[in-house]
């Protein structure tokens, strides 16, 4: 935990591995809001030179701050490590893919401050061309769940609500507030006293789930999570992921079964959590040569 932490200011962290030149609009964005901010980038090693780039363009201005790391430490150890350095009372993880508007951070900040048992909160995050993004709104990604939205049983929820997938269905109108088990992780406010009470994200994850994770710890410890329907973000989504889908694949594998080993009542099952672990490596084995074909493109 940071030494002495200034009231009011937001520190932003954002973590860049070979982002590409999406990382300079990211910061741009960050550095652009109507609250009191500070940017922090983690550099996981790029080979891209674009952090340095970011910093040189910025170089007069004193809230940005980039963090060279010597090797790529993974999503959630560097957003530690940028926490750590942090002086904020609130901490918005930021993806390198990810557009603010110049009021996301005072409108976050609203939400977070009405509610005295809210950890989390997450944006509307939406595609460039304005459409909500999916994994805004989301139950827990439990095995039921899972099997329910891949089967495509989940299209009928309305009609039977144990049918229900990891989504939400989509709302008419966006709430203001919503409490959700989980948000997307491309934007994340959270409580700087909440996250330190839970430890920050857990390291053993090193690309995917580990915001699952981090928003079911929380609700575990009795904080709440919630997503503000009035803060729009665009997430251009991959911007990492595209130079080398098969790592990031392999790591997204990795994450879920982590998260259903912890926390998936049906993992306590031999049975169950064999057949779970055959289907998700036969899953992962089956995306490399499509994975890789589009690397190629």
């Amino acid at each position: 935990m940071a030494a002495d932490l200034v009231a009011g200011l937001t520190s932003i962290i954002i973590v860049a591995a070979d982002s590409g030149p999406l990382l300079g609009d990211a910061v741009a964005s960050a550095l652009a809001q109507d609250a009191a901010v500070e940017v922090l980038v983690l550099d996981n090693a790029s080979r891209d030179g674009e952090p340095a780039r970011v910093a040189a363009a910025h170089a007069a201005d004193q809230r940005l701050r980039l963090v060279r790391n010597g090797s790529n430490l993974g999503f959630g150890t560097a957003c530690n490590r940028g926490a750590a350095l942090a002086q904020g009372d609130a901490l918005l993880f930021q993806n390198p893919d990810c557009t603010l508007p110049a009021s996301a951070v005072s409108g976050l900040r609203r939400v977070l401050a009405g509610d005295a048992r809210l950890a989390l909160v997450g944006a509307r995050v939406c595609a460039p061309d304005g459409k909500p993004a999916r994994g805004n709104r989301r139950r827990e990604p439990s095995l039921r769940r899972v099997i329910m939205a891949a089967s495509g049983l989940a299209r009928l929820e309305a009609r039977w609500p144990a049918l229900a997938g990891v989504e939400m269905p989509a709302a008419a109108v966006a709430a203001a507030v919503e409490e959700v088990e989980a948000v997307s992780g491309a934007l994340m406010l959270v409580r700087r006293e909440a996250f330190d009470a839970v430890g920050g994200f857990d390291p053993a994850y090193f690309l995917h789930a580990e915001d699952l994770d981090l928003c079911r710890r929380l609700r575990d410890a009795g904080w709440r999570v919630a997503i503000a329907g009035g803060v729009p973000v665009s997430h251009a989504q991959g911007g990492s992921s595209r130079h080398r889908p098969v790592f990031v694949a392999w790591h997204k594998h990795r994450g879920f079964w982590r998260y259903f080993t912890r926390f998936d009542p049906a993992a306590r099952n031999p049975l169950l959590r064999a057949l779970v672990w055959l289907a998700l490596w036969l899953r992962f084995v089956l995306q490399v040569p499509w994975l890789w074909l589009r690397r190629r493109r």
